[in-house]
């Protein structure tokens, strides 16, 4: 029998709340709001190493929270959004800015 009893994979509500879970550490993650963003490729640009392109131009979030490495590029890459549709969240806390 499956993980969730119905599948051979785990199910949807499994996954989200394990990432729910990994991310309660208090480190922040990077969210886009679909509808501000434009497309613009500044975020995908300054910080590859979390953000990839879709193949319309529009990013693609790691999930999950940011390395502690990351998280000055991740700042710099929140504020320099044109649209500020990049967010930089506390799961905690809710935004964290930048």
């Amino acid at each position: 029998m499956s993980r969730d009893g119905r599948h051979g994979r785990d199910s949807r509500e499994n996954r989200d709340s394990r990432e729910s879970r990994d991310s309660r550490d208090g480190r922040p993650e990077l969210r886009v709001n679909p509808i501000a963003c434009e497309a613009h490729g500044v975020c995908i640009e300054l910080l590859p190493e979390l953000i990839a392109a879709d193949p319309w131009g529009y990013p693609l979030v790691r999930p999950g929270p940011v390395p502690a490495d990351l998280l000055a590029l991740a700042r710099r890459a929140v504020n320099s959004c044109p649209t500020m549709a990049l967010l930089l969240v506390t799961p905690d806390e809710g935004t964290a800015g930048g």
